[in-house]
């Protein structure tokens, strides 16, 4: 399914959820025109399916100091798991990942994203179904944006993806924190049937693809 991309001037090689306590994250600091923030971290928000499958993997990438799962684009304030997964709130089942620019910068956290899941699916990651669970960037500023915006014009230009990317650019708005139970899913259940049928596979692609930048 996957070919060789060209991603900003490199090539890429692919291969082929307790009750809310209502607090949200601020907004991070805006990032500047150039390639990283000046700041010693920043924060990027992604909606790629469940988010215990993208926690998982954002966390193994070097530069990513911290994963939280999260609620983000809809309507209700302070949003339970419960509510969200009705799909009548409008929120996507995200994370904000905080990393390091020096490390690691929004470009190649981009790439991760579109490793860690399919783009092409609308409103579904396999048989996680409703659009809490659609593709989605939160963008924090222009830049982020066009960034974004400019890489998913690339992989659809060189057709790395037999259907069309329907990932949304949605403008960053608050992030509700997730319950405590869905954070660190992954490393706090590993033995669970979702983790070890789902994560795993999904882990193990991601691992191999970025096997150069995985935390040692």
């Amino acid at each position: 399914m996957f070919r060789s991309i060209l991603f900003l001037g490199g090539v890429i090689l692919f291969n082929g959820c307790l009750q809310t306590t209502g607090y949200h994250t601020s907004r991070a600091t805006v990032l500047p025109d150039d390639e990283y923030s000046s700041s010693a971290v920043d924060t990027a928000t992604f909606a790629g399916g469940c988010f215990w499958c993208t926690e998982a993997q954002f966390q193994q990438l070097e530069g990513v100091d911290t994963v939280i799962s999260g609620y983000i684009g809809g309507t209700v304030a302070n949003p339970t798991y419960k509510q969200v997964t009705s799909g009548r709130t409008g929120h996507a089942e995200a994370i904000n990942v905080v990393y390091r620019p020096d490390v690691i910068g929004y470009e190649g956290l981009l790439e991760a994203f579109f490793i860690a899941h399919d783009p092409t699916q609308l409103n579904r990651q396999g048989n996680d179904i409703g659009t809490q669970y659609r593709s989605a960037i939160f963008y924090r500023n222009e830049t982020e944006h066009k960034k974004a915006e400019y890489y998913i014009n690339r992989l659809s230009e060189e057709k790395v993806y037999d259907k069309p990317i329907v990932t949304a650019l949605e403008p960053y708005t608050t992030f509700y924190v997730a319950e405590d139970y869905h954070q660190n899913y992954f490393t706090l259940n590993p033995q669970q049937a979702y983790c070890q049928y789902v994560i795993v596979p999904k882990l193990d692609k991601f691992k191999k693809v970025f096997k150069e930048r995985l935390k040692k």
